[in-house]
């Protein structure tokens, strides 16, 4: 990730590397029965792309509110409201350790403020992962007991970043 870039390369980076970073773990969790688990709707785009690809496990979304695109909105008992640093361990009675594959693009455009973020909400997420679950993130996270992945072709580095348990 170069200062020089341009917000349009920065972000046209992000969504080619978030495509590859899916699509990688979608086929490399495809034995797994559990859940998967999106972090942030935004207007769904990620949300519908698992989607289309995902078939046979249900997708659960935690959010703050919803206003994604209508063909990108999950049903509403798969959406789970509030803030994540409340819904997370409430949810850990729920699913526990099941999640084949969770999602997060949770930052924002300031990397400290991300950077903090991913700090607090990193052992938040990691009690919901399955073993041999992947955990794709946005931003840099910090797990203990989750390893670190090399990116899959077509990802760009420092723009996504994949962790298995």
């Amino acid at each position: 990730m170069s200062d020089n870039q341009s917000r349009l390369d920065l972000f046209i980076d992000r969504m080619v590397s978030q495509r590859a970073c899916l699509d990688f773990a979608i086929s490399e969790t495809s034995d797994l029965p559990g859940p998967v688990i999106e972090l942030g709707l935004g207007n769904g785009r990620t949300y519908h792309h698992m989607k289309k690809h995902i078939l046979d496990r249900p997708i659960y979304v935690f959010e703050r509110a919803v206003a994604s695109h209508p063909d990108s909105t999950p049903p509403e008992n798969r959406v789970i409201l509030g803030d994540v640093r409340e819904t997370l361990p409430a949810s850990v009675d729920r699913f526990g350790a099941t999640a084949s594959l969770i999602h997060a693009d949770l930052g924002g455009h300031n990397r400290e403020k991300n950077d903090a973020f991913a700090k607090l909400v990193s052992p938040l997420v990691q009690p919901l992962l399955a073993p041999g679950g992947l955990m794709v993130s946005s931003d840099r996270m910090y797990f203990d007991g989750l390893q670190e992945l090399h990116l899959p072709p077509g990802a760009v580095a420092g723009r996504c970043f994949i962790y298995r348990r």
